[in-house]
């Protein structure tokens, strides 16, 4: 099966380098005039889909915003998976998932295996229990073509105590997060499928991005402040890795299908341009 490296590599070359979030919180759900239950769920995702689905790279819906309306909100989030896969999009579900043992390879039977209805092509996984204990999830990815992206250095600013502390070693827990998705990614061309989560907004990180050999989805673009400019000085060299993520600043066009679409090409647009600078 072709990886998920591979997969995205192609996406981003066909539509451009974008990932827009699906984020339905009631903010948001009450902008685009939509009441804040099931059904408002269900429109505004349908709305997203159907104008973002056939023409940007990777879609990441946060599992999140779904869950708090229970069942019927996990139901519409596996027909927006669906839709999107119909739709030629990557699905990367931003569930932040992390555990050791049978619970972790459950997570990854839930979101990695074809046969489960929340299947999708990427997930976010949190790496505080031990990078090795989310082997089970990059077990399963690997068998199925499928990839898990990593946090390392996010976006919120309370990350950076944890995130940028030094072990025995001297390496910052961030640096040591990277260099064990080094070693998994080592050789896979033309680009890894386990990647890294580099938040847009902390600056200078200290560390060699290139190296890691995989994507690295760059969130905290828009409304957390950072711009495409930023890129350049975050990601540096690394720059042909990186995937921008954008949800607020590409969601708030809506609910008008064009619009969206207008803020998307804008998206792309502007990383483009900034990251064939770098």
């Amino acid at each position: 099966m072709e990886s998920f490296g591979a997969r995205l590599h192609r996406a981003i070359d066909e539509r451009g380098p974008l990932c827009v979030g699906i984020d339905p919180h009631p903010a948001l759900l009450a902008r685009w005039g939509l009441d804040d239950d099931v059904a408002g769920l269900d429109r505004f995702a349908r709305t997203v889909v159907d104008a973002l689905g056939d023409r940007v790279a990777v879609v990441k819906p946060q599992s999140a915003f779904f869950e708090r309306f229970g069942s019927q909100g996990v139901a519409v989030l596996e027909s927006t998976i669906r839709q999107l896969r119909n739709l030629g999009s990557l699905v990367l579900l931003d569930a932040k998932r992390g555990d050791i043992g049978s619970t972790v390879r459950a997570y990854a039977s839930a979101y990695l295996d074809p046969s489960s209805p929340m299947y999708v092509d990427a997930v976010t996984a949190s790496p505080f229990l031990g990078v090795g204990s989310l082997a089970p999830m990059f077990e399963l990815a690997a068998e199925h073509g499928g990839g898990v992206f990593v946090l390392a250095l996010t976006s919120n600013p309370e990350g950076a105590s944890v995130q940028r502390a030094r072990g025995a070693d001297g390496r910052t827990v961030a640096q040591t997060i990277l260099d064990e998705i080094s070693q998994l990614n080592a050789g896979a061309e033309p680009i890894g499928s386990i990647g890294a989560v580099i938040g847009a907004t902390v600056g200078k990180t200290g560390c060699d991005l290139s190296a890691v050999n995989g994507p690295l989805l760059a969130p905290g673009l828009g409304a957390q402040g950072a711009t495409a400019a930023d890129l350049r000085v975050v990601f540096g060299s690394a720059a042909p890795a990186v995937l921008p993520a954008y949800s607020r600043e590409v969601l708030g066009a809506g609910p008008d299908p064009a619009a969206l679409r207008a803020a998307a090409d804008r998206a792309v647009a502007e990383c483009r341009a900034v990251l064939a600078m770098s």
